[in-house]
C-alpha cells in the first residue's frame, strides 16, 4: 500500500532528521581495528570441488594411516623353516605352551608375558601361544583415532625388542583353531 505521506508522518520524519547527524565515512575507519582488504594477487583461485555420488555401499576407512597389524606382520620376512612356516599358517603345528593376556593391563601384562618368553626359551620350547583377545571397539567416531585392541597391537612391538627379541623368531596370527586374530603363535629360536 503505497501512498503519499499525510502531514502527521511528515512532521515526525522532520523531527527525526533535525536531531541526527551526518555520518564521516572516512572517519570510521580505523586502521587498528579494520584491516585493509587483500590484494587479488594474494588470493589463490581454487578448483571446483566435484562431488560423486558413491558407488555402492560406503565403507569406513580406519584413521590410522599406518598398515594394519595384520598387513605389518604378514609383510615381515620369514625367518623359520618354509615348511614348518606353512604348518603353522595352517593350525597343524600343536604349541608347546600358551600364555593368556586377555583382561590384562599393559603394565601387569608385560612382564608377565616377558617372564613366559624367557622360561619357554630356557626349556628349549620352540611354538607357543600368546593370546591377547581381539580388543574391544571403542571408536565414538571423533576426530582423534582410539587403538582397536591395546593388548593386540602392543604384544608383537614387545616381542620385537629386547630381551625378548633374542628368543624369539617368528612372529604371526594365530589360526583361527587358536584364536586367529586375538592371539599369536611365537616362534622361538632355538636354546644354545
Amino acid at each position: 500500500m503505497q501512498g503519499r505521506l499525510n502531514e502527521d508522518d511528515l512532521e515526525l520524519w522532520r523531527k527525526v532528521t533535525e536531531r541526527t547527524e551526518r555520518l564521516d565515512l572516512k572517519k570510521l575507519f580505523t586502521p587498528e581495528i579494520d584491516a585493509p582488504a587483500p590484494a587479488l594477487t594474494t588470493l589463490r583461485k581454487s578448483k571446483p570441488v566435484v562431488m560423486r555420488k558413491p558407488e555402492g555401499k560406503l565403507r569406513r576407512l580406519p584413521h590410522n594411516l599406518a598398515p594394519s597389524l595384520p598387513d605389518q606382520i604378514s609383510s615381515a620376512p620369514v625367518q623359520m623353516d618354509q615348511k614348518a612356516f606353512g604348518k603353522l599358517k595352517r593350525g597343524k603345528l600343536k604349541p608347546e605352551g600358551r600364555i593368556d593376556l586377555h583382561g590384562m593391563t599393559l603394565d601387569h601384562a608385560h612382564p608377565i608375558l616377558t617372564k613366559f618368553i624367557l622360561s619357554a626359551h630356557a626349556r628349549g620350547k620352540r611354538l607357543v601361544l600368546v593370546i591377547t583377545g581381539k580388543g574391544k571397539l571403542r571408536d565414538d567416531g571423533g576426530p582423534i583415532p582410539v587403538r582397536h585392541g591395546v593388548l593386540r597391537h602392543q604384544v608383537p612391538q614387545w616381542l620385537a625388542k629386547p630381551p625378548l627379541s633374542s628368543a624369539v623368531l617368528q612372529i604371526t596370527q594365530a589360526h583361527v583353531s587358536h584364536g586367529g586374530g586375538g592371539a599369536y603363535y611365537v616362534y622361538l629360536r632355538r636354546h644354545r
